[in-house]
C-alpha cells in the first residue's frame, strides 16, 4: 500500500527521501486503512507488517499496527526513489530541470539532478526487500511503500525481473490499498486490486505526481 497523504505533497515540495508526517487528513486516512484491512484479514493467518523507514510511512504503519495488534519491521530499501538535490524543494524547481529517460536507456538514465536514483537501483533495492518477504510463506504481509516504489514491490511478486521493469508502472494514490495474491494450488501470482481507494473518505486535489527523474 502507498502512505496517506503527507504534508511535502500539500506543501507542494519534492520527497523521495525528504522526510515530512502525514497531514491531519492522511492520519485519519490511515486509521480507516487500519479498519479496513482488520476487515479484510484472514485471522486464521499470522500478519506483517514491513514498512519503509521514511516518516510519513512509519507513522502509517504504527497506526496499523496499533488496529491489528501486529508488530512492524522497517526497511530502508523501501523509500520512495531519491530525488538527489531536489528534495525538499519546491515542485516547480525540479520540474524545470528533470528529463525523461530515453527509450534505449529507462533503466540507467539518471537525468540532470544530481543524486537522483536510477530506476533500475530502486527497484534493485525494493526488489531485494521484497524477495526476502516472498521467503517467508507463514505470515500474510503488509507492505507500507511510496508511489513510485510501489511499482517495483508488484512487479519483484509477479516475478518480472529487473532487466524487463524498465517501462513498468503502476499507478497508485495516497492511502490506496493494492491487493496481491497467490494461488497456492496452481501458484499463480494475481493482481487482486490496483490502488483500492473505496476505503477513504478525503479528496486529496492537491495531491499530485511529482516529475521522477528517472523517466
Amino acid at each position: 500500500m502507498s502512505h496517506p497523504h503527507a504534508e511535502h505533497t500539500r506543501r507542494g515540495l519534492v520527497g523521495g527521501w525528504h522526510d515530512s508526517h502525514l497531514t491531519p487528513a492522511g492520519r485519519l486516512d490511515a486509521h480507516l486503512l487500519a479498519q479496513e484491512l482488520r476487515h479484510r484479514r484472514d485471522a486464521s493467518r499470522a500478519l506483517r507488517i514491513t514498512t519503509s523507514d521514511l516518516a510519513r510511512c512509519a507513522e502509517t504503519a504504527r497506526i496499523l499496527a496499533e488496529t491489528l495488534n501486529v508488530a512492524i519491521s522497517a526497511d530502508q530499501r523501501l523509500r520512495e526513489i531519491s530525488f538527489g538535490e531536489a528534495e525538499g524543494r519546491p515542485n516547480e524547481w525540479l520540474a524545470q530541470r528533470h528529463a525523461p529517460a530515453p527509450d534505449h536507456d529507462r533503466l540507467d538514465h539518471r537525468g540532470p539532478v544530481r543524486g537522483a536514483e536510477t530506476r533500475r537501483e530502486v527497484a534493485t533495492r525494493v526488489g531485494a526487500c521484497i524477495q526476502e518477504l516472498m521467503t517467508d510463506a507463514d505470515h500474510d504481509h503488509v507492505v507500507v511503500t511510496h508511489g513510485y516504489a510501489l511499482t517495483f514491490v508488484i512487479t519483484t511478486w509477479m516475478q518480472i525481473p529487473v532487466e524487463a521493469a524498465g517501462f513498468a508502472s503502476f499507478a497508485t494514490t495516497p492511502g490506496a490499498i493494492t491487493h496481491l495474491r497467490i494461488d497456492d494450488y496452481w501458484r499463480n501470482r494475481t493482481l487482486v486490486s490496483l490502488a483500492d481507494t473505496a476505503h477513504l473518505i478525503n479528496d486529496h486535489a492537491d495531491a499530485r505526481p511529482q516529475p521522477d527523474p528517472s523517466r
